[in-house]
C-alpha cells in the first residue's frame, strides 16, 4: 500500500495509521475542512480485484444510506486504481473487546447503554438493506457510554474467491451463525445471532462458545448451547432468542429492541434514553449516483470479515450531506460531513457551543481584568497618580479597539456592549474604591488579589 503519514490521498491528508485489517489498512485523516475521518485503503490483492471492487462501488452506494446514533457512517468513497479507499466517520473511544478484557464484563446502566445502542444500530443497518455480517466485540467502539457499530458491509462486497484466497478468513469464530459456519446465505437473522453473542460477551466477559482453534469453536457454534452463565435476567431470555441456531426463529432487530425497551427499564429505570432518530428509510432519501456496475443484479450481502477489526476510532463527526459526482470507470457520490446537519434536538450545534464559549471567556476576561486594573489604579491615585491614569488609559484603549472591532469587523454587538460596559465599569470602581478605602487597604487587597491569581496559574 505504500501509505505514509503526511501523505495526501485524494483530497485526504493522512495522519497517522491506526491499524489494518483483512481488506485494508486504516489512517486517522483531515478532510479538506479540516475535521477528522477514518480512510480505509484496500490492500494491494484487494485493489487488483477488478470484479470485488466493481461489486464494493455498488455496495457503498447502499452503505451509504445508512445513518444513525450507533453507526460509523460511510462518508466517501473513491475505487480508482490503484490504492482504492473508503471514508468513515471517526469514532473516539475504545473497542468493546478492550474494554472486556480490560475492565471485566459490562454491567448494569452501561449493559443496557449497550444492548439498546447496538439493537438501534441494527434497525438502522437493516433498514438500509445491509447485512453486516461481522458483528463482533472488535466491531463495536464505545463512545462516552454508547455504542457505535463499525465496518458493516464491506465484507460482502469483497467475498470473491481472489479476495479469500489472498488471506482474508470469512469470519470470527464464535461470533458467526450457523447457517454461515454451513455455507447458508447470511441475511439479517446472522446479524441478530452475533449481536446475541456480542453482547453475551460483554455481559460475561466469556466468548459464548469458548476458545481454541477456529474448526473446534464452529463445531460448538452448530452443535451445542452457548455459554449464557451470568448474563442478566431481563437480558438472557433475549439473547438466547437471538442465538437460536433456526435463523428462521430468530427475531428482527426491530423486535428485539421493543423487547429490550420493554424490559431493560423495568431493571434499570434510571438510565436516561434520549431517543434519537434515525435517517428515514432508504426509499425517502435521495438516490445516489449509481456506479458504473448499476443494472446488473444486485451483490449477495454477504462476505468475508475484516479480522483485525479495525475502523474509526477517534475524535469524531456525524454524517454528510448532499452528494457531488465524480468522474472515473468507478464514479461514486461524495457527501461532505456536516456535523450541524442533524443534530440533537434541544442540543445546540458545535459551532453555536464554540461561539457560546466564546463569548463565556470574553465576559470573564473584561471583569476579571478590569477588577484588577481598577482595584491597581485605585491603589496608585495617591502615591503615583500617573501610574493610576495610565492604567485606566491603557484598559480603556484595549477595550475600546476590542469593542471597535466587534462592532464594525464581527458584527457583534453583544461583544461591543460587554467591551463598553467593561471600560466603564473600571472607572466607576476606580472613583469609588479610591474615595472609601485608604491606600494601605487597597495595597493590601490587591497584594492577596496577585498572590490568588500567581497560586492558580502555578497549580493550573
Amino acid at each position: 500500500m505504500g501509505a505514509t503519514d503526511g501523505e495526501s490521498l485524494g483530497p485526504y491528508n493522512l495522519l497517522s495509521t491506526l491499524g489494518a485489517g483483512g481488506f485494508g489498512e486504516v489512517h486517522l485523516a483531515l478532510d479538506p475542512d479540516g475535521r477528522t475521518v477514518a480512510v480505509k485503503i484496500l490492500h494491494p490483492h484487494v485493489a487488483a480485484d477488478a470484479t470485488a471492487l466493481t461489486r464494493l462501488a455498488r455496495e457503498v452506494e447502499t452503505m451509504r444510506r445508512v445513518e444513525g446514533a450507533h453507526v460509523a457512517e460511510v462518508l466517501d468513497a473513491s475505487m480508482e486504481n490503484p490504492r482504492p479507499y473508503i471514508v468513515t466517520r471517526y469514532v473516539q473511544g475504545r473497542p468493546l473487546s478492550a474494554v472486556v478484557s480490560g475492565d471485566g464484563p459490562v454491567e448494569g446502566e452501561d449493559l443496557v447503554r449497550l444492548a439498546l445502542g447496538l439493537a438501534e444500530a441494527l434497525v438502522a443497518i437493516h433498514a438500509a438493506g445491509v447485512v453486516h455480517r461481522d458483528l463482533k466485540p472488535a466491531n463495536v467502539i464505545l463512545t462516552d457510554g454508547e455504542p457505535v457499530v463499525i465496518d458493516f458491509g464491506i465484507a460482502s462486497a469483497l467475498d470473491s474467491a481472489s479476495v479469500t484466497v489472498s488471506g482474508a478468513v470469512l469470519g470470527t469464530p464464535g461470533y458467526l451463525p450457523p447457517e454461515v459456519l454451513e455455507g447458508a446465505d447470511a441475511g439479517p437473522a446472522a446479524d441478530l445471532f452475533s449481536f446475541g453473542a456480542t453482547l453475551a460477551h460483554a455481559a460475561t466477559g466469556r466468548h459464548p462458545y469458548g476458545t481454541g482453534p477456529a474448526s473446534a469453536v464452529g463445531y460448538r457454534v452448530v452443535h451445542h448451547e452457548p455459554d449464557l452463565e451470568g448474563v442478566p435476567g431481563w437480558l438472557g431470555p433475549v439473547l438466547q432468542e437471538c442465538m437460536r441456531r433456526d435463523p428462521a426463529e430468530r427475531p428482527s432487530a426491530g423486535e428485539t429492541l421493543a423487547r429490550l425497551e420493554a424490559e431493560a427499564p423495568a431493571v434499570h429505570p434510571a438510565v436516561p434514553r434520549p431517543r434519537r432518530p434515525f435517517a428515514a428509510p432508504a426509499g425517502q432519501r435521495p438516490p445516489a449516483v449509481q456506479s458504473p456496475s448499476a443494472g446488473r443484479s444486485p451483490a449477495d450481502r454477504e462476505g468475508t470479515a475484516d479480522p483485525g477489526g479495525v475502523a474509526a476510532r477517534g475524535p469524531g463527526g456525524v454524517a454528510g450531506a448532499p452528494a457531488t459526482e465524480k468522474t472515473g470507470v468507478h464514479a461514486l457520490t461524495t457527501r461532505e460531513w456536516r456535523p450541524g446537519r442533524r443534530p440533537t434536538p434541544g442540543k445546540p450545534s458545535t459551532e453555536e457551543a464554540l461561539r457560546h464559549r466564546r463569548a463565556v471567556v470574553h465576559r470573564r476576561w473584561v471583569v476579571g481584568t478590569g477588577l484588577l486594573v481598577s482595584l491597581a489604579a485605585a491603589t496608585a491615585r495617591s502615591p503615583l497618580p500617573e501610574v493610576s491614569l495610565l492604567l485606566l488609559a491603557g484598559y480603556g484603549s484595549v477595550v475600546v479597539v476590542d469593542g471597535g472591532v466587534a462592532l464594525f469587523a464581527r458584527k457583534d454587538r453583544v461583544r461591543a456592549v460587554v467591551d463598553l460596559a467593561g471600560g466603564v465599569g473600571a472607572v466607576v470602581l476606580w472613583a469609588v474604591l479610591g474615595t472609601f478605602f485608604s491606600t494601605l487597604t487597597l495595597a493590601l487587597a490587591l497584594g492577596t488579589v496577585v498572590f490568588v491569581l500567581v497560586a492558580i496559574l502555578l497549580s493550573s
